[in-house]
């Protein structure tokens, strides 16, 4: 069956400009870290993006590493970009990164020219298109020069292989020096994507001075703290759940009691502001004044729609603030 976007797609997605850039990104981009794999249901994942589209999200994140199996979900999207959303590419943002482990050997993982270079190279192929519009670099690199990985960010624009480079995990330090090898290339940097929610705090221990001071855009990822932000915690651990598996980013110890009585009161005032925990959470992180978008995950088209309802209600009062920065840190 042929996909037509739907012709009101971009009437309810709010579009914010990214730092001292004309690009604007809409507030909810989709994050393709879980469910877009060669694991995953290729039904669900097709639904999920298209649904994205047709609701507004332009911004597609991706890293070489996506899967599993590493790479597949850089494979998958390309897929798609090649028949279902193959007229629509001028109007996508397609970001991918490098700086995690992808091959064997000693060039396949970290921040080196040779990485770097050979790792885009790879994800343009496996994409099928000839550049993307945001190259991250992933994570800092402690033995590398940031000289070194800075110019293969530069030559990577100038080789018209990204229109735009960006940072990610980088702290305060590290991303001002970076910045501002950038600036002193003639490649600016456009946005940092740094991991914030209201259990992961540490962009506001200096990051985001960095970036409004330099007018860099934002975009954190795992808003949701790996799901403890939803619902699917109020109870205690679902056996279905993340935290409930052996291997994973979040794991069952991550949910003490503790954790549990604030995530509950966290939900009884997302309540009053009719919104979901996830909604509210989302909100909270859009309220920075430098968080341009924010990443999003979805493992099914209903999951995006809950996300996406969050810009029904990003107006915090005073009042509110003050009552969940006492649950956060009472």
């Amino acid at each position: 069956m042929n996909y037509i976007p739907l012709a009101s797609r971009y009437q309810n997605m709010q579009y914010n400009r990214c730092g001292y850039s004309g690009l604007k990104l809409p507030a909810i981009s989709l994050g393709l870290w879980h469910n877009f794999g060669n694991v995953d249901d290729p039904t669900n994942f097709r639904n999920i993006l298209l649904h994205a589209f047709d609701s507004g999200i332009t911004h597609f994140d991706l890293a070489n590493n996506y899967g599993p199996p590493p790479g597949s979900a850089e494979e998958n999207f390309g897929k798609l970009l090649a028949t279902d959303l193959k007229s629509h590419r001028d109007e996508l943002i397609i970001s991918t990164k490098a700086g995690y482990t992808m091959w064997d050997g000693p060039y396949g993982d970290w921040g080196s020219k040779k990485y770097l270079i050979s790792s885009l190279d790879q994800s343009l192929k496996r994409m099928g298109i000839p550049y993307v519009d945001i190259f991250y670099h992933h994570r800092p690199d402690p033995d590398t020069p940031l000289e070194e990985t800075m110019t293969a960010l530069d030559l990577i624009v100038k080789q018209g292989k990204a229109l735009y480079v960006g940072l990610s995990n980088y702290k305060p330090k590290e991303a001002k020096e970076a910045i501002s090898i950038l600036k002193q290339l003639g490649t600016p940097c456009l946005i940092h994507q740094p991991k914030y929610s209201m259990f992961e705090r540490s962009p506001e221990e200096g990051l985001f001075k960095v970036l409004e001071d330099e007018k860099i855009g934002c975009i954190p990822f795992s808003p949701l703290a790996q799901g403890m932000l939803t619902n699917k915690y109020l109870k205690g651990i679902p056996e279905t759940s993340r935290a409930a598996k052996a291997t994973g980013f979040l794991q069952a110890a991550a949910i003490t009691p503790e954790k549990l009585n604030q995530i509950n009161k966290l939900n009884e005032i997302a309540k009053t502001r009719n919104q979901t925990l996830a909604q509210m959470a989302l909100a909270w992180v859009l309220r920075q004044q430098c968080v341009t978008s924010v990443l999003v995950g979805a493992s099914s088209t209903a999951q995006l729609t809950d996300s996406i309802e969050t810009l029904n209600n990003l107006e915090f009062s005073s009042a509110e603030l003050l009552t969940i920065e006492q649950i956060l840190t009472g």
